[in-house]
């Protein structure tokens, strides 16, 4: 992702209001297309799910199929930044979400008629939808002052979260949409969620004028000699050799013990917050539950992963980053022994995922709220980058191990592993204090 400057010093008047009035605008269209388009991202976590279940007949390819849509995320994200950092924003997210919704596309065939390969391809490009998800918060800060950039930031990602509850629901509408054109449910809920998605292109792709990037890049080039150009141009340069994100990382935690643990918290939750919610949908479905449930059950996850985040912040501020991931350690620990204990419960299990849900965000703000600020600002940017390949790659690991250990075991089996992979994350927030914590 390229690197963006401060704001020009000293600009003129007349300057500021029209930079000003452009970023109003922006926001504008990237509240809209973010609304819309994580509704057709939220199909994912859930209806993808159980729609691998019931292509494959197997336990184990559902764990799969998170793992598709995760790796698609990952494999997506470097280029869409490189096309962001060449072309601008509205080329990078429009194209995005286009490629998103022609794999939500496919995967309407994939369950009209049980199609195993157009299944797992198109999982891995909805996935995009989400790496799109995360570059339009880097595009809201592009114009935005720097004492609004966290609250422009923090806003598409609050909206990005109503489209992502609404997601997992869409089996709802499905029956109906499913009634009229003969679809089954699962298919006519991915036909929902391509037209959102190819929706959410077209807003950014008509609306988002002038580029944002785009527009703070001449903005630079007037205000700037030509002979600065090679200076500027560095961070985006660095951001494009792939391989310089996890080595950026590797350094970092060798030399960096706050920065080493501020890691191991954001992997560690996610692995475990992954690892249930990726087979909860399934072990729904066995106990009884219908789709709608499943929905229920995920949105209510997801409110809980995003809903506390202003105040899992500030309680990071005043009481610690330490104190705040034990805190989420704890919430942690509450869900997985529900899941363990009470896994033939319903109501059980939807308690357990939505303690998962505020574990995950006490732990991860935390986490990344000190990962930040314990990297030295020259590798802080292909620190973060390689902190996120990392957790999605490992993220998309505990999915695909998740399948086949609940296949072969139980769920209650399947939280416990959770407990063992939260265990040396807890050991390490009570034995060793890290600094700047």
């Amino acid at each position: 992702m390229t690197g963006i400057p401060s704001p020009l010093p000293g600009a003129a008047p007349e300057a500021s209001v029209a930079r000003a009035t452009i970023q109003r605008r922006t926001m504008i269209v990237l509240i809209v297309m973010q609304v819309i388009g994580t509704i057709g991202v939220g199909v994912a976590p859930s209806i993808g799910v159980l729609l691998a279940g019931q292509v494959t007949d197997s336990e184990a390819w559902a764990g799969l199929a998170r793992t598709a849509s995760t790796l698609g995320a990952a494999v997506f994200g470097l280029p869409l930044g490189t096309i962001a950092a060449r072309y601008g924003r509205r080329v990078a997210l429009s194209g995005g979400w286009w490629v998103a919704a022609a794999g939500s596309a496919l995967l309407v065939a994939a369950a009209q008629w049980s199609l195993v390969i157009p299944l797992f391809i198109g999982l891995f490009l909805i996935g995009v939808g989400t790496a799109v998800s995360l570059q339009a918060r880097f595009a809201a800060t592009d114009l935005a002052e720097p004492q609004h950039r966290g609250r422009s930031l923090a806003l598409v990602v609050w909206v990005g979260t109503l489209g992502t509850v609404i997601g997992p629901n869409l089996g709802i509408p499905g029956e109906l949409v499913g009634g009229v054109t003969g679809l089954t449910v699962f298919a006519a809920a991915f036909l929902i969620a391509a037209v959102c998605l190819a929706l959410a292109g077209v807003i950014v792709s008509v609306w988002l004028r002038p580029d944002p990037l785009l527009t703070l890049a001449a903005a630079q080039e007037v205000a700037a000699p030509r002979s600065d150009a090679a200076t500027r141009n560095a961070p985006a340069d660095k951001t494009r050799r792939r391989g310089g994100r996890i080595g950026a990382v590797l350094t970092e935690m060798r030399t960096n013990r706050a920065a080493r643990y501020a890691l191991i918290a954001i992997v560690t939750a996610q692995i475990v917050m992954v690892a249930i919610m990726t087979m909860t949908p399934v072990h729904i479905e066995h106990q009884g539950g219908s789709v709608t449930i499943v929905g229920v059950t995920i949105s209510l996850h997801i409110i809980g992963m995003y809903a506390l985040a202003p105040l899992v912040g500030w309680i990071a501020d005043r009481f610690g980053h330490r104190v705040t991931i034990a805190t989420g350690i704890l919430i942690f620990l509450a869900s997985l022994l529900i899941g363990a204990i009470r896994p033939d419960g319903i109501p059980w299990i939807i308690a357990s995922l939505i303690l998962l849900g505020v574990g995950w965000s006490f732990v991860n703000v935390a986490g990344s709220a000190l990962f930040s600020a314990a990297v030295t600002d020259e590798a802080r940017a292909s620190s973060q980058g390689g902190a996120d390949a990392l957790s999605n790659l490992l993220g998309a690991t505990a999915a695909f191990a998740a399948g086949p250990l609940l296949a072969a075991s139980s769920f209650s089996v399947l939280s416990v592993a959770a407990i063992a992979a939260l265990t040396p994350l807890a050991i390490l927030t009570a034995w060793r204090r890290p600094p700047a914590g």
